[in-house]
């Protein structure tokens, strides 16, 4: 019987339609659904609560307080740990799970939504989905799933942002698959501001991450958008310019001031998944 955790911070506009997608899944199947809310000041528990799964309710935020109260509930195995604003595929968690015989860690294939939205925003995406992190990296999906040999690779979350790659340092590249057959649609943000705050929250996470972790964690590949995609792909010259700009912009931003909180999560998608059922989990640093 697979366990679905699920950290949520002010998600009321989002985490009920995860739900039910969850709740979707086929073929029908046992599922330990466990949602830790902390410091919400919205209707998420609540929303949560009418779903009929089991809620821990904190009063301090922080996700990996909330991903470890969760762990001390859960129970069973496969274990899946999935962002608040992610619409599972009805077919997802079955073959997911069904892969696991091959690997220890397994996420979906994800799909960049840049509909509507600026072409500088559409013009960073254009390299950012090239990039062969994305395709054997744990990050950027909002949903990973680990065997129970996986989990028992490490203790409990560190108290930090960027708890995909932490999980991605749990793992060699032979030891995590992405499962084709499984697509998640990610959100682009709205606008290019709203990239920016994405992309300097992820820095900074990361930055921590690799201070903490040091040779464990996947070093930065600043040159992979080069030598990856554009080199072998002239054509995306003109998208690389936007591209390099708002990565050297998010960079110095994250740099300016570490502290600082006008830069945090990216709720321009939260907003607006009443008009567009797609997801925005974070992306990894290049």
């Amino acid at each position: 019987m697979p366990s679905v955790v699920i950290a949520a911070h002010n998600e009321e506009s989002v985490i009920g339609a995860c739900l039910d997608a969850v709740h979707a899944q086929r073929p029908a199947m046992s599922l330990e659904v466990i949602v830790s809310a902390n410091g919400c000041t919205d209707g998420t528990v609540r929303v949560t609560e009418e779903r009929g799964v089991t809620v821990i309710d904190r009063s301090e935020a922080g996700k990996a307080g909330a991903l470890n109260a969760a762990e001390e509930v859960a129970t069973q195995f496969p274990r899946f740990y999935l962002d608040a604003d992610i619409i599972l595929p009805p077919h997802a968690l079955s073959a997911l799970t069904a892969r696991l015989d091959d690997a220890l860690a397994v996420v979906p294939r994800r799909r960049i939504d840049t509909k509507g939205r600026p072409l500088l925003v559409k013009a960073y995406f254009v390299i950012n989905e090239r990039l062969p992190v994305f395709r054997d990296g744990l990050f950027g999906r909002g949903c990973i799933g680990l065997s129970d040999e996986g989990r028992a690779r490490f203790d409990a979350f560190p108290s930090m942002v960027a708890d995909d790659l932490f999980l991605d340092s749990q793992f060699t590249t032979q030891q995590k698959l992405q499962v084709d057959s499984v697509e998640i649609v990610v959100a682009a943000p709205l606008t290019t501001k709203a990239l920016v705050q994405r992309l300097v929250r992820v820095r900074r996470g990361n930055v921590d991450m690799r201070a903490a972790l040091g040779d464990n964690v996947r070093a930065s590949n600043k040159w992979s958008w080069l030598r990856d995609v554009v080199l072998p792909h002239p054509w995306l010259i003109p998208a690389a310019i936007p591209y390099v700009a708002i990565t050297v912009l998010a960079g110095a931003l994250a740099r300016r001031d570490a502290a600082a909180s006008s830069w945090g999560r990216d709720d321009s998608t939260r907003r607006a998944t009443t008009d567009r059922p797609t997801t925005a989990p974070g992306e990894a640093s290049q």
